[in-house]
Parts: structure tokens; sequence; C-alpha cells
């Protein structure tokens, strides 16, 4: 043998974060901590140097990169490095670094480069040999962590995290000396399951690491928070014992089973060496340890790459603000699914009210001065009205309806006063050079934006109810005198109508097929390229028009017109030919509801063909035009982000926040102070810790069901059947909400969270949402079923999803919560159930099909919100 010309081979003292890649993470954080004089074994590293070289010389590079493909990855790994002497100078340099350490048993790891990628833990992919003894054994242990590279589930999860190319792929091995721990572990200096930095968690079990490593032990879990260490004693009944020429999984002795393994005082001194290295590295750390005569090590440090956002606390009570009052979740609401910003539940509480009190001003001046509100009570918002406001509301029902129904009075109100006026507004804004505005004007601005849109919203209120109840009258009408059996259904006469979400699909589908006619520009919209003016003018053109879609009115999510991103993602799919085109759908609707409306009207006598046609006519008027009044809501939407993104970037320029996106985080008190400072030259308080704080409570406040009226108890309980969503404690294989849309469907769902999932929707899966708004019409033309938290039979959802023949179960109260991307579902919109189990449901389902009352009472609530009408309504219902 000659001696070695270059290092191949390093003692852990010797590396530095620089050597990343070459010694792998794990080598150089390691030798980071030994020089920083933290308690590690000593040991060396084989080099990705190494790896590379071994590689070349035995001609393996095409093999190699065929492994991903091949249906036994780590066998044929195996061979080929099997097969294959280390290069003379490699195995040198081992057996010399081996020697140094005194040789005896060491613990022989794998380090990957691609450990080391951002977004990605690499962790447990590639083997770890214990109790390695003998230069021989330790060169072979050497190449057998170079084999694992290529095992099945290193080579799964590279694809998985889309880092498939064998090209730069490389692997280090760090030797240790092995510790004989009596106790072993990992611990983690951020909480990985509720993402708080001020919690370490640590998982302990008896003799060497591996078998918490490699999950094959319940271990022991201590969380220290400051002085504070909870304690979960787990029954262990395994733990890796030290054989002859490795390891092997040994039955824990009884008396050790139910035994702690760690003391609350070692806890807190484990915990102290975590935050040392943590703040050493200036991130988290996932940390292997080992418990050795009553001495701490540590023989693993790595980043944690995929550490959750801090969550809070779940609420579990819901406290009332003022006594007295009676508290809703419907109507607006029902576009505020999650827990408002700060920002917007600051601003939105006050143009609620002045929304309301606008038109009830105009049909019922003594109501707009009556005490009403619009709390959030965790973070959600709430009608709020006194029981004194709620009876005089009641009292003067009937001159309220007399207003609603009077000929022709909605219809202009909504299409000639409250849309042109909202407009104006909008487009005076929309003119503005926001750069140009003081602070004040931004925030300003932003205020009466909201007050106007919430003031068109209260005319949209006129306009559901009436569309509710048309279409009502016209089923109850069909079904009860006029329809038979193989006959139409009552909504089949009700669908191929124009309306904004239909007239914004089909521009969609126009700009598809264009793009079809675009050599390669398909493939730059999948490869996310820059593109071309063409494409970027029209889609420009359909932002203009249909950009201000909104999903959830707090002015946190952005829309289309300012994130095209999930237009696009559609784009794509329509251009794949995924979806049907809508205008000859929409066309083939109408064809066949003019031939089914001629087939019934022709069989009617005169009497009541003339009942039938008022009827239908009214049903057919406002289905679309609610529609319309809906979609036009988001005018603001655009607008408003402009204005606070602006607002926002004067804040971070100035250090109180770290970006402009967290505007949205801060109150209204602050935001109008904020302004007042920017405007004269002040100094700005720092906003960052508050922000951090509201977000960390925002996170846990969003996993909770907030109910949909309080108090509970008492009357207030006859009031469920009113609301949008179901309250239930459901716990078995069956979801029951309302049936929105026929037919029935077994296929996997997609949860979204909102339009930034939109990109992760696959053709054919159930799309599955806290509600469905104009934004969500796109994924129509390419779910099969839909499946909501909130809505009823009169709802966007069921309106559109009948629209396209899909099956729609609206209302479930939790359905995001109970169901999972990927769980394969049967939607029934017949019945108003969803099987969690994929099996289709039988006839014992059919008793839970919602009642006409309900549907009826359901959209009723919408003018309880804004008057008290449904009172009236639900009344009237009751006395047929």
């Amino acid at each position: 043998m000659t001696e070695p010309e270059a290092s191949l081979v390093r003692p852990l003292s010797e590396l530095t974060a620089a050597d990343i890649p070459i010694a792998g993470g794990k080598g150089a954080n390691l030798g980071e901590l030994v020089r920083a004089g933290f308690p590690v074994p000593d040991g060396f590293v084989v080099t990705t140097d190494a790896y590379d070289a071994f590689v070349a010389a035995a001609g393996v590079d095409a093999a190699l990169e065929k492994l991903a493909t091949d249906s036994d990855p780590a066998a044929e790994a195996a061979a080929l490095f099997a097969a294959s002497d280390l290069p003379t100078d490699i195995a040198l340099q081992i057996a010399a670094a081996y020697a140094a350490l005194g040789e005896g048993p060491v613990a022989v790891r794998s380090s990957a480069t691609a450990e080391d990628l951002p977004g990605a833990s690499f962790a447990g992919q590639q083997d770890t040999y214990l109790n390695i003894e003998g230069t021989d054994a330790v060169v072979d242990a050497v190449r057998r962590c170079w084999a694992s590279l290529w095992n099945a589930r290193a080579i799964a999860y590279r694809s998985q995290v889309g880092h498939e190319a064998a090209a730069g792929l490389s692997i280090a091995v760090v030797v240790q000396r092995l510790v004989p721990a009596e106790v072993a572990g990992v611990m983690f200096t951020a909480n990985p399951g509720n993402g708080h930095r001020d919690e370490t968690v640590i998982t302990a079990s008896w003799g060497l690491g591996e078998s918490v490593v490699g999950g094959l032990v319940e271990p022991d879990e201590y969380t220290v928070h400051g002085d504070a260490v909870d304690r979960r004693i787990a029954t262990k009944k395994v733990m890796t014992v030290r054989v002859d020429g490795g390891s092997e999984q040994s039955e824990v002795p009884s008396s050790q089973a139910d035994a702690a393994t760690l003391t609350d005082a070692q806890a807190r001194e484990l915990a102290e060496i975590g935050a040392g290295v943590q703040d050493h590295f200036g991130a988290p750390q996932d940390i292997e340890w080992t418990l050795s005569d009553g001495a701490f090590q540590i023989v693993q440090a790595r980043p944690i790459t995929a550490l959750p956002e801090p969550v809070g606390d779940v609420p579990a009570d819901w406290p009332l603000p003022r006594k007295g009052s009676l508290y809703f979740r419907a109507s607006i609401v029902e576009q505020m699914p999650d827990p408002l910003t700060p920002l917007f539940a600051d601003l939105v509480s006050d143009a609620v009210p002045f929304g309301l009190r606008s038109m009830l001003s105009d049909v019922a001046p003594d109501l707009s001065t009556l005490d009403m509100a619009f709390p959030t009570i965790n973070g959600y918002a709430y009608y709020d009205y006194p029981q004194s406001t709620f009876l005089a509301m009641l009292k003067a029902t009937p001159p309220l309806m007399r207003f609603i129904l009077r000929k022709g009075y909605v219809m202009d109100k909504w299409h000639d006063q409250a849309l042109p006026a909202y407009r104006a507004v909008v487009n005076r804004y929309a003119d503005m050079d926001a750069s140009q505005l003081s602070a004040a004007e931004l925030i300003a601005g932003v205020r009466e934006l909201l007050d106007a849109a919430c003031a068109y919203y209260s005319i949209v209120q006129m306009v559901m109810p009436l569309a509710g109840m048309s279409e009502v009258l016209w089923t109850k009408l069909y079904d009860s005198t006029m329809r038979r059996e193989g006959d139409p259904q009552a909504s089949d006469f009700l669908l191929g109508f124009d309306s904004a979400p239909m007239r914004s699909e089909r521009a969609l589908h126009e700009l598809a097929v264009w793009c079809r006619t675009q050599p390669g520009l398909a493939e730059q919209l999948d490869a996310g390229d820059d593109l071309p003016a063409s494409f970027q003018e029209r889609l420009d053109v359909y932002l203009a028009e249909y950009g201000h879609t909104v999903y959830n009115l707090d002015f946190i999510n952005p829309v289309p017109a300012d994130d095209p991103a999930p237009v696009i993602e559609t784009l794509k799919h329509t251009i794949a030919g995924n979806a049907a085109d809508p205008a000859e759908r929409q066309k083939a609707s109408a064809t066949r509801r003019e031939r089914i409306t001629r087939e019934l009207i022709a069989r009617l006598d005169p009497m009541r063909r003339g009942l039938v046609e008022r009827r239908l006519r009214s049903a057919q008027l406002w289905a679309p035009v609610r529609e319309d009044a809906l979609a036009a809501m988001g005018f603001a939407w655009p607008v408003q982000r402009r204005l606070l993104r602006e607002f926002g970037a004067r804040l971070a320029a100035s250090g109180a926040l770290d970006s402009a996106e967290d505007v949205f985080w801060i109150t209204a008190a602050e935001a109008d102070a904020d302004a007042a400072a920017l405007d004269r030259g002040a100094a700005l308080p720092d906003h960052r810790a508050d922000v951090d704080e509201r977000r960390r409570t925002w996170r846990g406040r969003r996993l909770a069901t907030p109910p949909q009226y309080l108090p509970k108890g008492g009357w207030m309980t006859s009031m469920e059947r009113f609301m949008p969503a179901r309250e239930s404690d459901e716990t078995g294989p069956v979801l029951h909400g309302t049936g929105g849309s026929g037919g029935q469907v077994t296929a996997p769902a997609r949860v979204l969270g909102g339009t930034a999932d939109f990109a992760s929707f696959q053709p054919g899966e159930v799309l599955v949402a806290s509600i469905t708004t104009p934004a969500y019409t796109p994924l129509f033309a390419l779910a099969s079923g839909v499946v909501t938290d909130i809505g009823g039979v009169l709802s966007h959802g069921s309106i559109v999803a009948r629209e396209y023949g899909i099956p729609a179960v609206l209302g479930t109260g939790s359905a995001t919560k109970r169901i999972s991307t990927g769980d394969v579902l049967t939607v029934n919109g017949a019945t108003g159930t969803v099987r969690l189990d994929g099996a289709p449901a039988g006839d014992a389902d059919a008793s839970v099909a919602p009642s006409k009352r309900r549907r009826l009472v359901g959209i009723a609530l919408g003018i309880a919100a804004a008057a008290g009408v449904v009172l009236l309504i639900a009344r009237r219902r009751r006395r047929r």
C-alpha cells in the first residue's frame, strides 16, 4: 500500500460548517460542537469525497442512476458496493483514523448531503450500525452506509421532496466511539407538535438509542418549559443492547418497563444542553443523546427542518361579550369561516352594523338606531343582538316584509342603487396612487371601502331570501302537485342560466383554448417559466374582470387579482382537457330546461299553468341574480389589499414590522396611532413580538369549531335548525348535512383551507372546504363532488354543484375537521350523507335527508341577521 494522497477521512475536531456538504450535515455540526466544548464522543468522518472516489473507481455511476426505478434497490445497491474494493488510500485513512481512536467499539452513522436541503429532513433514511469493532468491520460498515443512500425508503423520500436526481448526490459517514448508554433518545429544542419555541421535548428509553430513533419502542416523553417538566412515562417493552459484532433488540426487564428513564432534574439538565446547541447554531435542533454514568453526550445534531409554526391553545370556553345578548354565526359570517385577524376584526366590527343600519334606515327607520354589534368570540365573528333588539325586530317584521316583497323593490334597490354606489367608492380608490396617500388616508380608505362593502351586502341580504323563497315555493309546488315518478327534479328547471360564476368559467376556458394554440406555452406554465407578454395581457384582462372573487372576507386572504396562482393552476388543468367546455355544458342544460318546461306546461290545465308559470318565472329570475349579487361583493378587496400593502410596507421600513404582510396582525387602534406617527415623522413602536403571539393564538383558535349560536341551552336550542351548519358530536363513519345537489360518488377527498391549496386539487377529487364562494367555481369543473362545513340547499355550493351535475352535501359542521386529504368518501347528495369509509351509503341513511322545512329556515336566517325577517318566514311555514 502507498501513503494516502488526500485527506478523505478527517477528525471531527477539524470539521466546520464550511465543510458541508463535504462532511455531511451531521459530521460538520458535530465538529462545530466538539470545538465549542459540548460533550461529544470522539470520532472521525469519511467525507463525501471518499464516497465519490469509490463510486468513480468502481465504475458504478450508471448503475446507481437506474436504482430509483428498480424493484429492489437496496439489494442491488448492496451487491454493487460489496463487489467493489475500496481504493487503497481510502481504506488506509479509515484504518488510521480508527486506530487513532484507540480502536474499540464504535457507532457508524450515515450523513447524506441531501440532509442539508431546506424544508426536508432525511433523518433515518440511511443506515446506522452500532457496536462495530475491528478495522475490517468498520470499513465494511462504511461501505454499507454508502449503499444505504440507495435503499428504497431513501429513494422514496427523495422523490417525495423533489430531489430525485442522482447527479450531485453523495454521502459522508460519521464514526464515533460508542457510548455504552444506559438511557438514550432524541431531543427537540422546539416542540414539533405545536411549534412552541419555548418548549423542549425529550424522548427517552433504556439502552442504546436505536430503539427510539427507529420507532421500535414507545419512549418516555418529557416536555421542559422553563423549570416545569411535564412527563409521560410509557411502558417500554424493548431496548437496543450490544451483542458481538453489532446490536439487537432485547426485552426490557419488568422492573424497568414502567420506570421513568430520567429524573426531572436530568430532563432540565439535558434541555439546558439543547438550548446551548440551539444558540450555537442559531436554529432549533433535533439532537440524539446518550446518558452513561450520569453524564450526557451528544451523538448527532441537525436543524429541525419541518417545524410547524407555533400553535396557541385551542379554545374550550366561549364567553359572551355581554349578558342578555343573542349571538349567531350566519349571513355574512358564513364567508368568515376562520378566526379573524386583528385588523379586520376591528374594522369589520364597525362596518357590519354600519351596513345593517344603512339598510334599515330606508325600510324601517325606527330600527336603524337599535343596539346591535358584530364582535368576535375567540376570534370568530358573531352577530350580537340584545334580546330587546331582537324583539323589536320581530315586531317590525310585517312592515319589513311588505317592503321586501314589493314588486321591483329589491331588484331596483340592488341593481340600480346599491351596486352602482358600491362601484363608485371602489373606482374612486382604484384610481388613486397609493404611494401618494398619507398613512392616515390609507387607513381611512380601507375603512371607507369596507363600510361600502358591508352596506352593499346588507342589500344583498334582501336578494338572498327572495331567491331562496322563490326556489322553495317552486319546489314545494312542483314536488307536491305535479312531479310524477321519473320526472325531472325541481332544480332541473333552474339550470343553464347565465351568472357571474358561469361567465368567469367561460372566460377562463376561452383563455385555455387560446393557450392551446400557442406552441410551448403549456410547458412554460407547468415549468413556472417567465411567460410571454401576449399571455400576460390576456390574463390581466381576465383578472380585471373576475380577479375580485373572494373565498374568505378577511382581507389577509389574497384574491386572484393580486395572487393569480390558483387561477393559473385551474387554467393548466383546463388546457390539459380535464374540464369540459362550460359553454357547451350550459347550452345543454338550457336546452333541456326549455324542453322539460314546455313538456310540463303542455300537460297542465289553464289554472295550474298560470300558477306554475308565475312560480317558475320567479325562481328562474332570482337564482342567477343571487350569484351575481354575491360575486360583486369582492369588488373592494383588491383595492383594500393594495392600500394595506402600501401601509404595511411603510411600517416594515420603519422597523415596526418584519414585512408588509404583517400589517393584518396589528389592531385598528395601533394602525391609527402608527399612521399618525408616520405622517408626522415620529418613531413607531415595535409590533413584532405582538404579531408573533397573535399569530400563535390565531392558529390555536383555528383548530376550534365555533358554536353556531350562543348562549347554549334554554329556548336558544330551537335556533339550531335555522343555522347554516350542523352542530353534533358525530364520531361514526357517516357525516350528516344538507343534500344540496343530487347524485352519489365515491372518490378521494381534497381538503382545501383556501386558495393557497387550489394548486393541489386534482380532477375527480371531492372538494372539501369550510364554505364555497364564487372563488371556488373553477374547481367545480374538476370536482366529482362537494362537501362543506357551512351552507344549505340554497347556498352557492348547492346551486353551482347542480349546474355541474355533481353531488353536494353542505352544512356538515365538521367536514374539514374529520376528513383528511386522500380519504375515500362516498358523497350522497340525495340523503345528505357522507360516508367516511368510502362504502356507498345504504337505505339506512335515507332517514336523515333534510326536510323542506329545514331547507326553508336554513336560507331564512340570513334575513334574521339583518332584520329578524326569518321568524316571520318560519311562522308562515309552521302555519301551513
